[in-house]
């Protein structure tokens, strides 16, 4: 089926908030449009409008034709303890709950004391059945083995009717959400961050399924090469203008386009502004004018010259006149409103005293977990060297991290650390922020010679302001969490940087600071990403890749 997604003049946000108004939006089959703007600019509350989750505070959202199937995956891969793999693909694809309403519609049927006027039974189940086939349900258990295969899930490692959710590390969970989308017959798709968690394989992989979607797009990323792949236009939302813009082609004329834009809205001020501070000046010395013209008549005309003072008087009215006119002309001036600055995450990364020359050695290091095996690894890693790390998800990156910072002890082979290493590390999970603590106190616990007010005044520099910091870190979204980790790494002095996917979850701004301040680190840093811009723009020295438990230099 063809349909096209209309959002109409539509805001959204919550009751003490709008986030976004005035929004028009068409998606039509074929188009791919990428939404981005900073956090919280309202991008996965608009993609919830869009699939009917949430209400607009205004306006319409409609679909063409009006039963169109519109499929929304959320940022986060939501497990439900006890639901195994292939109940997940079914509630993320709709064919769990068209099979259920099927059903209803089936006993329905078959029941005879339907109520009077009642809709027909038999027309309730030939819709549901309609939909049921529409989603792919009939066909869906045959269709998932060969798709989890495809993606490296087979059935000998993952049983999709045993294995659950909740036993999958993150990149298999992100892979299993990208089979829910293979499997999926949705209409027009909503993607957020679908690229999270996914390796560079996986991504590739997304790029050609989002490709090939004879559907409309709707997608929110924070990938740069992902966004310039794969969108055919750009929405942005401007959280400082508070305005929302639909730009035309992909997203390097986006780039192109806004900067432009903001150039020209920042010329038409600066002309506003000078034009008016001219009449103004213009204007107070022409008063300054008929004032002193006053005085001079009032103080040196004699009481019998009445000629002089008239005409005194008549040119101090004229001075009057001029700043009446001018007045006039700065009132009748168009207003230009002086574009407000987004707010940008600035900061450095803290500096410790430089570490011995080697951090960290492996040799012959072996650790097995189960059937996995990592190494024999022999490796070393020197004081001020920068290494870019990838690989697939499951080859043993992070588990060479941990054996690399001594947080993991080699079964066989040895591992050591050098001296005086000061280490800032954001791992995968975010692992320093999660539980029931309130923010600012697990951030004082990390940081115990900064005062509470010095956690505070830091925190809001990066954007974790009173209604943030007081919160149970479990509570906070994934980027909010990630922000708090790099406030640590201001915080403490570090001479080793370990960052596992740094970018998940982070809006470009703060990609692009965190880049700029890689540039002027100049300790130790072990990087493992797979944003692809931050591999080209970030500097390494050495680029490891792991793959099957083995480790080569490339």
């Amino acid at each position: 089926m063809t349909a096209t997604l209309v959002a109409k003049d539509v805001a959204g946000g919550y009751a003490h908030r709008v986030l976004f108004d005035h929004l028009d939006l068409t998606v039509a089959p074929g188009d791919v449009v990428g939404v981005v703007g900073a956090n919280g600019a309202g991008k996965t509350t608009l993609l919830r409008v869009l699939a009917g989750d949430l209400a607009p505070l205004a306006g319409t959202v409609t679909r063409a034709p009006a039963d169109a199937f519109v499929g929304w995956l959320p940022q986060e891969h939501e497990r439900i303890p006890g639901e195994t793999v292939r109940e997940y693909v079914g509630r993320r694809t709709g064919c769990t709950a068209a099979t259920r309403a099927m059903d209803a519609a089936a006993a329905a049927l078959a029941d005879d004391s339907a109520p009077a006027g009642a809709d027909d039974p038999a027309d309730v189940y030939a819709v549901a059945l309609d939909h049921w086939l529409t989603t792919g349900a009939a066909d869906l258990d045959d269709r998932l083995p060969a798709v989890l295969a495809d993606l490296g899930l087979a059935t000998d490692v993952i049983d999709p009717d045993t294995t659950p959710m909740t036993a999958l590390s993150g990149g298999q969970a992100a892979r299993v959400g990208l089979a829910a989308l293979l499997c999926s017959r949705f209409d027009i798709v909503l993607l957020d961050e679908p690229t999270n968690d996914l390796d560079l394989d996986g991504i590739a992989r997304l790029e050609d399924v989002v490709a090939g979607l004879r559907g409309g797009v709707v997608l929110v990323s924070h990938d740069r090469e992902f966004l310039a792949r794969t969108v055919t236009r750009v929405l942005e939302l401007d959280l400082a203008q508070h305005t929302n813009t639909v730009y035309g082609g992909g997203y390097e004329s986006y780039l192109e386009e806004r900067e432009v834009a903001r150039r020209h809205k920042r010329e038409e001020y600066e002309e506003f502004a000078a034009k008016k501070a001219d009449l103004v000046a213009r204007a107070r010395t022409q008063r300054e004018w008929s004032s002193q013209g006053v005085r001079n008549a009032m103080r040196k005309a004699p009481d019998n010259d009445k000629i002089r003072r008239r005409a005194a008087t008549e040119s101090s009215e004229k001075q009057a006149q001029k700043v009446r006119q001018m007045e006039s002309r700065i009132a009748r001036l168009d207003e230009v409103a002086e574009p407000r600055k987004e707010w940008v995450l600035e900061f450095t990364i803290g500096s410790a005293p430089r570490s011995s020359s080697v951090v960290s050695t492996l040799n012959n290091a072996v650790v097995r977990q189960g059937d996995f095996v990592m190494g024999p690894v022999s490796i070393q890693v020197n004081a001020g060297e920068r290494i870019g790390i990838t690989g697939p998800n499951g080859a043993g990156k992070s588990t060479l991290l941990r054996l690399l910072l001594g947080h993991l002890e080699p079964d066989s082979g040895s591992a050591q650390l050098g001296a005086n290493v000061a280490i800032g590390e954001i791992d995968q999970a975010r692992g320093q922020f999660t539980g029931t603590t309130p923010l600012a106190d697990r951030f004082a616990e990390l940081v115990p010679d900064h005062t509470m007010a010095d956690v505070r005044t830091l925190l809001a520099k990066f954007g974790l302001r009173a209604d943030r910091v007081d919160r149970a870190v479990g509570e906070l979204s994934p980027g909010e969490r990630t922000r708090a980790g790099l406030a640590l790494l201001q915080a403490r002095g570090v001479n080793v940087l370990v960052l596992d996917e740094p970018t998940n979850h982070l809006d470009l701004p703060a990609i692009e600071q965190l880049e700029s301040a890689l540039d002027s680190y100049d300790g130790a840093l072990l990087l493992v990403t797979h944003d692809r811009r931050m591999l080209a723009n970030v500097r390494v020295d050495r680029h490891w890749h792991v793959e099957g438990g083995q480790v080569t230099e490339q």
